[in-house]
């Protein structure tokens, strides 16, 4: 008889326990509340549990499910992302050996409570069944007796309500999302028990009050997503006990008060977004014990005091994000020597002051500098033209003078470059004539110099080469490069209207060169940019005919040409403009009948007024003779022009007071006599003022001939 192997006694020593317990009435348990979850989905468009989710196969094996190999018990149920539309039913609970549940990216509104009439307000049964799909149910608190639950992921669905306080006691819990639901109320204390919780998302949704200190407790977290909600409350100092965090994201609330010190203790963050809130007081400079902090950002506050030195110990530093607050001072010197790490620098809307550091080293990773709206002086630092990779530069509303930087045109993935309100100087077209780089700014299809003082002709060689704006299929970027983009945040006028775009389409080109005092004529060379959106020319010099060639920018929907000393006619081929939705042509010296082709005659008469000569629709002076010249000016010119209701009192008066002046005069002699009497003192006066000198030179003549006669 051969002797049986120990090692397969113990394997059927451990084998016997499971066998002995899959039983088939734990089976039916799980298979019970699965099939309860079935009837309850509204819309299952691939018909995944219809089809497999059947009685007479083993639960083990329907589609989402997962078994243990021990006990034959659901531990894993995955239905993420098959556009279930329906409700989750109390039995949910009874899977006591689930360890993962992921219904995230449905259309799932939980269970529907019972008295659902008293929230739906619907007068029939009929209409209920219509718009279930629609109501906003709850998340089962049958979950609180999942004892084994780790992830517990229901985020991106349409649960409602508040978020049951029975999660606590699924004290196993690791991972909570409950982001992007229509989640209400405050976050529940009892959240604190869940001291093995490493991950908890619950962002996107409509929570309020303030964050339970019990939350600051959880010493095993290492992400704490809550933006996006009504939050209020301050950061306690507590918040230096998450000592292993990694992401804290509570952005995009309402906390208030200081960032607290302790928040240096969180060496092990990679991220802090902290932006969008009303908190106050200054940047803490225990920042930089955050060694390998990749993120900061602190935007949309109101903090003051100057930018700590401390963060240029940020090494690692990717984002730094201080937009939109009260910071002042200077800009950090030693900023520049993180350009190695940096990609986004956005300090704008702030107010800072003195000059833009020239440390941007060679290696410079920026892609996104905005500076916008301080108080920065100076020039340029030409330093800047080792941040090859730079997307944008937005260096608005400061005070920065020089001349045009024509040696940011070798920058190869330069897109925008916003220069405006500054005191930028000199005449463009000489700066660029000095250049001889063979594709200057190959991709740059947002440029705006409006508001300072370049003076001479627009740059002819620039606007033949900007393939940006003359092909924006050049402009057609990578996911990664995308992403850098969406961080741009550019402040322009377009249509004649200041706005603020937070994101750049490859699509989207601007040339505003407004406001300055370019002179000469308008290139004909501009109809060459095909793709060019807004041109905005107006508040210069320019003179001569507009030329035809505008007609060809065939994408054009705003044209700005006002304030300038363009002549002659308008040229019939700008009604090829079809998407033109603004156009301004007043206070020039155009004459001629306005094309009545197009829809240059829909628009009103802002867009011609100041143009003596124009006429035609859409003004309501009519043009007479073959020469299509405006009839005589005392005609139509007058019935322009409104009423001055100012300057017609005034004459009156004056015509009044000259009446009554002139009856006294005639009529009342007493009036007279006196009226002629002080005029004839006035001039006595006025005599003995000219006779006045005289006689003090005749009586200094005699004194001088006394004294003679004396010696």
């Amino acid at each position: 008889m051969e002797r049986v192997s120990p090692f397969f006694l113990l394997f059927i020593l451990i084998l016997f326990p499971c066998l002995s317990h899959a039983t088939s009435h734990q089976i039916n348990t799980d298979e019970s509340a699965l099939l309860a979850f079935k009837p309850l989905v509204s819309s299952d468009p691939n018909n995944i549990l219809k089809r497999n989710w059947t009685l007479g196969t083993s639960v083990c094996t329907w589609l989402g499910v997962t078994c243990d190999s021990c006990y034959n018990r659901v531990t894993h149920l995955n239905l993420s992302r098959m556009g279930l539309n329906g409700s989750i039913p109390p039995e949910i609970g009874n899977l006591s050996f689930l360890v993962s549940l992921n219904l995230s990216g449905n259309s799932l509104h939980g269970h529907l409570p019972k008295d659902i009439c008293r929230y739906s307000n619907l007068p029939s049964l009929k209409e209920l069944q219509l718009s279930i799909n629609k109501l906003e149910g709850e998340i089962p608190v049958s979950l609180g007796e999942c004892p084994q639950l780790e992830i517990l992921d229901l985020s991106y669905n349409n649960f409602g309500g508040h978020v049951p306080t029975q999660i606590g006691n699924i004290t196993h819990l690791k991972e909570l999302w409950l982001n992007w639901n229509n989640l209400r109320g405050t976050i529940p204390k009892e959240f604190g028990a869940l001291n093995k919780l490493e991950m908890m998302w619950l962002d996107d949704n409509k929570l309020s009050g303030s964050i339970p200190r019990e939350v600051w407790n959880l010493t095993a977290l290492l992400e704490l997503r809550i933006k996006n909600n009504s939050l209020s409350g301050p950061i306690p100092s507590t918040i230096g006990n998450l000592s292993n965090m990694e992401s804290l994201d509570l952005s995009f609330n309402v906390l208030n008060g200081p960032i607290p010190s302790t928040i240096g203790n969180l060496s092990n963050l990679r991220y802090i977004w902290l932006g969008s809130n009303k908190l106050n007081g200054s940047i803490p400079s225990t920042f930089v014990n955050q060694s390998k902090l990749l993120q900061l950002e602190l935007n949309a506050n109101n903090l003051s005091g100057e930018i700590p030195p401390s963060i240029c110990n940020l090494r690692f530093l990717m984002v730094l994000f201080l937009s939109y607050n009260n910071l002042e001072g200077s800009f950090p010197y030693c900023l520049g020597n993180l350009s190695a790490s940096l990609v986004i620098l956005h300090l704008n809307a702030n107010k800072l002051s003195g000059p833009i550091p020239s440390t941007f080293t060679k290696g410079c990773s920026l892609q996104s500098i905005n500076l916008n709206g301080n108080k920065l002086e100076g020039i340029l630092p030409h330093t800047l033209v080792n941040c090859k990779d730079v997307l944008g530069i937005d260096i608005g509303d400061n005070k920065i003078r020089d001349v045009f930087p024509f040696w940011m045109e070798t920058l190869p993935q330069l897109r925008v470059l916003v220069l405006r309100s500054n005191k930028f100087n000199g005449a463009m077209s000489l700066v660029a004539s000095n250049s001889n780089t063979e594709r200057p700014f190959p991709k740059l299809q947002v440029l705006d110099i409006s508001h300072n003082a370049f003076v001479g002709i627009l740059p002819d060689r620039y606007i033949n080469k900007f393939q940006g704006m003359i092909d924006a299929k050049e402009n057609q970027t990578d996911d990664e490069t995308k992403r850098y983009l969406s961080y741009l945040e550019l402040k322009l006028t377009l249509k004649g209207l200041d706005q603020l775009m937070k994101r750049l389409l490859d699509t989207f080109t601007t040339l505003d060169v407004s406001s300055n005092r370019f002179s000469g004529g308008i290139p004909s060379s501009l109809g060459n940019l095909n793709s060019l959106r807004y041109l905005n020319l107006s508040h210069n010099t320019l003179n001569g005919h507009i030329p035809p060639s505008l007609g060809s920018m065939s994408l054009l929907e705003s044209l700005d040409l006002s304030s300038n000393k363009m002549d002659g006619k308008i040229p019939g081929e700008l009604a090829k403009l079809t998407f033109l939705a603004k156009l301004n042509l007043s206070i020039n010296s155009l004459e001629g009948q306005i094309p009545q082709v197009g829809q240059l005659s829909t628009f009103d008469n802002e867009s011609y007024v100041g143009n003596a000569g124009l006429c035609g629709l859409p003004l309501t002076r009519k043009c007479e003779g073959s020469d299509g010249k405006p009839s005589p000016p005392h005609v139509e010119v007058e019935s322009d022009r409104e009423i001055e209701w100012g300057y017609v009192f005034v004459a009156a008066g004056y015509v009044f007071g000259i009446g009554i002046f002139s009856w006294l005069l005639l009529l009342c002699p007493s009036f007279r006599y006196k009226y002629f009497e002080k005029v004839d003192d006035v001039f006595e006066k006025i005599f003995e003022c000219f006779q006045r000198p005289k006689k003090r030179d005749r009586g200094r003549r005699v004194v001088r001939n006394q004294a003679r006669r004396q010696q």
